[in-house]
């Protein structure tokens, strides 16, 4: 699962996450933060720094 979501927003997100994936047993898995520097549009090839 990928989610790109504002700054704001990641926290929130991450709770909910936590919250629904967890079974408390080996393998529930990781969750990863990263920034999302740039996005370029695939038809138009616009590219939009953030």
């Amino acid at each position: 699962m990928e989610i790109v979501c504002e700054k704001e927003d990641v926290d929130k997100i991450v709770n909910i996450i936590k919250v629904s994936a967890r079974t408390g047993k080996s393998g529930d898995g990781l969750i990863y933060v990263s920034d999302v520097e740039q996005r370029i549009k695939i038809r138009t090839g616009e590219k939009e720094s953030r």
